[in-house]
């Protein structure tokens, strides 16, 4: 990262490098504040852009937090805002991240699954220019909640930053050792999970689990729009319903579905996500009818 920045580490040494920033849009993940944290940067150190109405972050705020620093830089980018499920300008944000000389990664919990789907695949347009990606398992392919999936374009950067070596860790050279690829040395084997969902469904059976999921989507926003205020653009598998939180704790109680509620734009929601492989047409109608019996009540 340094040395992208122009900064000699070999021949200058850490003493007096530039300072590491981190750029994200105001409706980052919570857990980007929490990565910070964790590597002792700190939350404060994140630079944070405005976003659009969707939670897209927005080019010329992003273009003047570049412009504004010229040491080391990392920008999240979004694939699937956690409430709307929008996708930031990838395309525009990659490419800015190259001008600069800035790391690009992508947060694409459930946004990168899109893809595998032939007429989702043109949201996440530019994508593959970036850095580094990140996804979740238990989402789409409903592995066990902690399996998560990392990628960097960068082999040698990958590993040496997480390898691992002593005298007492005896190593095959012809074979691959997870621990230098994971900050654990030890853990269970959730890539298991990944593998077995993936052979399972094949390509084919992912793609037609996002697609259907996100024809899903969009059939409850249907059935309650006109009743109850759809707060976004259904563009991928969420749907954000602008309904109280009594409302939102009496459908948590009549069970038929569950969602969370959050808060978008100072105002509480309700956060539809449809995610799970056995939901079909019939438990989108019931969930919707469900919404609009619990609004009519309220």
């Amino acid at each position: 990262m340094l040395e992208r920045a122009g900064w000699d580490v070999e021949a200058d040494g850490l003493q007096g490098a530039p300072e590491l920033r981190v750029i994200a849009g105001d409706q980052m993940h919570v857990t980007i504040k929490v990565a910070c944290r964790l590597l002792g940067l700190g939350g404060d150190r994140i630079r944070t852009v405005p976003s659009d109405d969707e939670g897209r972050m927005l080019l010329p705020g992003l273009e003047r937090e570049l412009a504004d620093h010229d040491g080391p830089t990392i920008v999240c980018a979004q694939a699937g805002e956690v409430n709307t499920g929008a996708f930031d300008p990838l395309t525009q944000i990659t490419d800015a991240c190259r001008d600069a000389g800035a790391w690009c990664h992508v947060d694409g919990a459930f946004g990168l699954w899109a893809a595998a789907s032939p007429r989702r695949r043109g949201l996440l347009e530019g994508y593959e220019k970036a850095d580094s990606w990140a996804t979740d398992g238990h989402k789409w392919l409903n592995v066990p909640y902690d399996c998560g999936v990392v990628a960097i374009r960068d082999a040698a950067a990958h590993a040496a930053a997480m390898g691992m070596s002593a005298a007492y860790l005896v190593r095959d050279a012809s074979s691959r050792s997870n621990s230098d690829w994971a900050p654990e040395a030890s853990r269970r084997g959730r890539g298991f999970a990944v593998y077995a969902a993936l052979r399972s469904l094949g390509r084919d059976g992912v793609a037609e689990l996002v697609e259907r999921n996100c024809a899903l989507a969009r059939r409850l926003a249907s059935r309650v729009e006109g009743e109850v205020e759809v707060l976004n653009e259904v563009v991928l598998n969420q749907v954000l319903l602008g309904v109280g939180e009594d409302v939102i704790r009496e459908l948590q109680r009549e069970g038929t579905f569950w969602a969370g509620g959050t808060v978008w734009h100072g105002r509480p929601a309700l956060r539809f996500s449809v995610s799970n492989w056995s939901t079909t047409e019939a438990d989108i109608d019931m969930s919707g009818d469900a919404i609009l019996s619990a609004v009519a009540r309220g």
